[in-house]
C-alpha cells in the first residue's frame, strides 16, 4: 500500500542517524588521535578530516549493500604518500585507521540497537565491517610500503643528484646551501671529497653505508652515494676503513663550493693507490710524488731506459745490484745497513752499488740520481708504465 515502509527502511534510518554523527564523531576521534599516536600530530587537521570522511562513506556503503570492496577498490596510494613524507610509521597509520573503523562499527551498533534493526542484520553489517577492517589494512600496508620504496628511491636519486652537482662543480651557492641544509652539511667547514673502489668482485653498494659509518664516527660530518661504480662524497677526515676491502682517494680540505677541486685530486689518488696495489684510503701526504709516476708514464719509460734496464744483461746478478741500490736509498744511503739486512759483508755492497755506476753511467752522490732513480724504482713497481 502507498505510503507503507520497504524492507530497507529501517537500515535507512539508521545510516541515516549515523550519518548526521559524522562530524561529531570525527571531532572525538581527531582527539583521540593527536593524543595516543603522537606522529599524527604532524598531520593537519584537514588532510584528516578528509579522510575522515572518505572512510565514513566506505563503511556507510558496505552498511548499505552488505558487501566488502575488494583490495585494489581501496585508493590509499595518496594517504600513503603523505604519511610516508611526514614520518607517519606504518604501524601507527594502522592504529589510526582501525580506531577510525571501531568509531563507526559502535555508531552503527548503538544506532542499529536503539533503532530496533534486526538482530540478523546487525550481526551481518557488523562482520562486514570487521571485514572491511580487514581488508583495508592489508591494502593501507602493501601501498604504505611501497610509499616507503618509492620515497627512499626518490631520496637516494636525490642525494645522489646533490653529490654529482657538487663533486662536479655544477651548483649554484644556493643550491650548495640548500642541500647541506638537508643532508647536514655544515658550510662554513672544510671537507676532503672521497672516491673509492672496492676490491674484489663486491660492488661498490655494499659499502658505501659502512664506509660512510665510519667516517661519521667521533661527530665527523660526511656525505657518500654511489656514482659512476665508485663510492663518492665529502667526509671532514680520512677515515679508517677497518675490514673493507676497498681502496680509496682523498682530496685536500676545502670549503664546500671548492669540493670539485678536492674531487679532481682524490679520483688522482684513488689511480696512483690502485696502480701500486695499496688498500685503504690515501691521500697526496701518503703518496706524495708516486703520484706522479702513475700520471707520466712517458718519464717513467726514459727513467726505467736510463736506470734499470741496463742491469738486466747482468742476469740475477743485476736483480741483485738492483735490489742493493733500492735499499741503499731506503736506508738513507748506510751502506753498513744494507748489507746487515742483506746478510752479506760490506765490500759486497760496496761493490754492487760501484758496478750500478758503471753499467748506467752515473753517480749515486749526484742529487739528480737520487731523484730520478727513486722515480724509476717507483715504476718498477707498477709493472709495465701505462
Amino acid at each position: 500500500m502507498s505510503g507503507q515502509p520497504g524492507p530497507a527502511a529501517p537500515l535507512e534510518r539508521v545510516i541515516a542517524a549515523m550519518a548526521a554523527q559524522q562530524g561529531e564523531v570525527g571531532g572525538r576521534l581527531h582527539a583521540d588521535l593527536t593524543s595516543h599516536i603522537p606522529s599524527y600530530r604532524a598531520v593537519p587537521r584537514e588532510l584528516l578530516d578528509q579522510i575522515w570522511h572518505r572512510h565514513f562513506e566506505r563503511a556507510l556503503t558496505v552498511v548499505r549493500e552488505g558487501t566488502v570492496p575488494a583490495p585494489e577498490d581501496f585508493g590509499e596510494a595518496d594517504v600513503a604518500r603523505d604519511r610516508v613524507a611526514r614520518g607517519v610509521p606504518l604501524g601507527d597509520g594502522l592504529r589510526a585507521f582501525r580506531r577510525a573503523l571501531s568509531a563507526i562499527r559502535d555508531l552503527f551498533i548503538a544506532e542499529a540497537t536503539e533503532r530496533g534493526l534486526d538482530p540478523g542484520l546487525i550481526v551481518d553489517r557488523t562482520t562486514c565491517l570487521w571485514e572491511l577492517a580487514d581488508v583495508a589494512s592489508l591494502q593501507i600496508a602493501a601501498v604504505h610500503r611501497q610509499a616507503e620504496v618509492a620515497s627512499a628511491l626518490l631520496d637516494a636519486r636525490r642525494r645522489t643528484g646533490f653529490l654529482r652537482g657538487l663533486l662536479y662543480g655544477t651548483l649554484s651557492a644556493a643550491e650548495i646551501h640548500s642541500g647541506a641544509a638537508i643532508y647536514g652539511l655544515d658550510p662554513s667547514r672544510p671537507y676532503r671529497a672521497i672516491r673509492a673502489l672496492p676490491d674484489g668482485d663486491v660492488g661498490p653498494d655494499a659499502f658505501e653505508r659502512p664506509l660512510e659509518s665510519r667516517a661519521r664516527r667521533s661527530g665527523r660530518g660526511a656525505l657518500l652515494t654511489v656514482l659512476d661504480d665508485a663510492v663518492a662524497g665529502v667526509v671532514e677526515a680520512k677515515p679508517e676503513t677497518g675490514d673493507l676491502r676497498l681502496t680509496a682517494g682523498l682530496g685536500p680540505p676545502v670549503g664546500l663550493a671548492a669540493v670539485h677541486r678536492s674531487f679532481r685530486t682524490a679520483g688522482r689518488m684513488l689511480e696512483a693507490a690502485r696502480a701500486y696495489g695499496l688498500r685503504g684510503v690515501y691521500d697526496l701526504g701518503d703518496l706524495s710524488w708516486r703520484v706522479a709516476v702513475v700520471a707520466e708514464p712517458e718519464l717513467a719509460e726514459l727513467l726505467l731506459d736510463r736506470y734499470l734496464r741496463p742491469l738486466e744483461a747482468e742476469g740475477e746478478f743485476g736483480a741483485l745490484i738492483e735490489e742493493s741500490v733500492r735499499e741503499y736509498l731506503k736506508r738513507g744511503r748506510h751502506v753498513r745497513e744494507v748489507a746487515r739486512r742483506a746478510h752479506v759483508h760490506v765490500n759486497t755492497v760496496r761493490y754492487r752499488l760501484r758496478r750500478f755506476e758503471e753499467l748506467t753511467g752515473t753517480s749515486l752522490d749526484a742529487p739528480d740520481t737520487a731523484v730520478e732513480l727513486s722515480w724509476a724504482l717507483a715504476a718498477r713497481e707498477l709493472g709495465t708504465p701505462r
